[in-house]
């Protein structure tokens, strides 16, 4: 039967079930995670990580989250003119808030040039020529986490504004039908051809590594190898310390999320760092330092649906095997994919598409959290995709649900894939409604993963991360697999 998370009174313990990050032993080193992820690893983490947080977490993305970051994004565009604001949003202007506005945009404008700033000295002294001490680069790091932060906090500044009825969580720019025929067309009837990987492979640039709370941290640097996104590939790289040719995990991010920008995010990359796994985490396309102008983080993928769903995956699929040749070139051992949400639909879609690949380029295990098996499941049955108002913005564009179907089936991933069923870990919630329940264990039960693999909790969407927090079994299964794997 499937592993399902119990009631509160029976779930196990915590120590049973977690893995201790390692304390750093050095005096320079970055600092842990705080905020958020401390507080779910402490005894009130038990409460948080119930399904109520899902309609609260629901109710706070369309509510504020999304319309903040609409204005947010707005104010990218601004460039401190009122009028440019409202345009950008587009809202109708408020003559009453002009004054209040001008101090927001002000602040707004204040963060971005020492954000920017932090971003300049930060590329020159991991990636540029001269030598910098090790102290210098965990404080710029430290800084640049800090500032970016700070910078995507003033979506607070826009508040007054976020409470009124007209701010739109999304800004739509949907292509039309035919439009997306004559890029995307041709692919529909050689699926084979929208993923294969470059040949050759783009440079790789490797930066100065920082001693951190577990292991050390680097990023990795190269071009996207789709025009359709060209631009620049950041990746961070977790590498444990004291282990020679380490597993690999390839994790992709939930949309939305920009994990290299924020203090205090919810994930258990430290936890796969101290089982000795060298994780590394590729930015999505349009997310982090790939956004657009006048956008927030992943606003291209949505607005442009389903353009945007088509040219990133195409894209990411191609980034993931150039990761996938630099990870067989810098480990003997296994390497593999995963994510949670978006990053795990790359993952499914990545397992089937590369059976066409090189041998070097196909993972050896996958680890799955919260994904669905069809694409259209999550795009246009999921929460979020109501909340955002896909269809409708589509449906004006004169898109079907039957043109619809035709791109999304695209992505869905094929046959079986090119991992064995019980070198597959997955983490569904039975109450996810925004990546369907009942379409991710259509696909594991299409994929015949062993019972032993399957971790089916009682939690939704946003429930399940918080639950990983606190109980690792998934993880230890998956450090299981990759030790039988090495």
């Amino acid at each position: 039967m499937d592993t399902t998370l119990a009631d509160p009174q029976t779930e196990p313990s915590a120590p049973a079930t977690r893995v201790r990050a390692v304390e750093g032993g050095q005096e320079h080193r970055l600092r842990a995670e705080g905020g958020a992820a401390s507080l779910l690893r402490s005894p009130l983490g038990a409460v948080v990580a119930r399904p109520w947080f899902d309609r609260f977490a629901t109710w706070l993305l369309a509510r504020w989250f999304f319309p903040l970051s609409r204005l947010w994004a707005a104010a990218r565009s601004a460039e401190g003119s009122v009028e440019r604001f409202y345009e950008a949003v587009p809202l109708a202007p408020i003559p009453a808030k002009r004054s209040r506005l001008m101090k927001a945009l002000a602040k707004f404008e204040t963060a971005r040039a020492s954000v920017n700033a932090l971003e300049a000295e930060w590329r020159r002294v991991f990636f540029g020529d001269e030598e910098v001490g090790g102290d210098y680069l965990v404080a710029v790091e430290s800084a640049r986490r800090d500032r970016r932060t700070a910078y995507n906090a003033t979506r607070r500044h826009f508040l007054f504004l976020a409470r009124r009825k007209g701010v739109p969580p999304i800004h739509f720019d949907v292509p039309t039908p035919e439009a997306v025929e004559a890029i995307h067309g041709p692919y529909v009837a050689d699926p084979k051809a929208a993923f294969t990987p470059p040949d050759p492979m783009p440079p790789v640039a490797v930066s100065r590594r920082v001693p951190a709370h577990v292991g050390s941290q680097y990023w990795l640097r190269f071009p996207s190898p789709s025009e359709r996104t060209n631009d620049i590939v950041y990746v961070r790289v977790h590498e444990p310390e004291g282990v020679e040719n380490p597993p690999t995990l390839i994790f992709g991010h939930g949309i939305c999320v920009e994990f290299d920008h924020w203090h205090g995010l919810i994930d258990e990359v430290e936890a796969m760092c101290a089982l000795g796994i060298r994780v590394v985490r590729p930015e999505a396309p349009w997310h982090g330092r790939r956004v657009l102008p006048g956008q927030f983080g992943g606003e291209q993928l949505i607005g442009t649906s389903p353009l945007g769903m088509l040219d990133m995956f195409t894209a990411a699929l191609r980034e993931w095997s150039v990761l996938m040749d630099w990870c067989r070139r810098t480990t003997t051992g296994p390497v593999a994919m995963g994510g949670s949400s978006l990053g795990a639909l790359i993952t499914q879609l990545a397992a089937g598409r590369s059976r066409d690949w090189p041998t070097h380029l196909q993972p050896d295990a996958l680890f799955l959290i919260t994904h669905c098996g069809k694409h259209e499941d999550a795009a246009l049955r999921g929460r979020l995709a109501h909340i955002w108002g896909i269809a409708a913005a589509a449906e004006a564009k004169g898109w079907t649900t039957e043109l619809m179907s035709r791109y999304h089936t695209l992505l869905d991933p094929t046959g079986e894939p090119a991992v064995a069923p019980e070198n597959i870990v997955t983490v569904l919630g039975r109450r996810d409604n925004v990546t369907p329940y009942d379409s991710g264990k259509a696909i594991i039960d299409r994929w015949r993963i062993p019972q032993e693999n399957r971790f089916i909790w009682n939690r939704g969407h946003f429930s399940v991360p918080l639950t990983l927090m606190r109980d690792h079994r998934p993880l230890l299964r998956f450090k299981e697999i990759l030790d039988r794997l090495s």
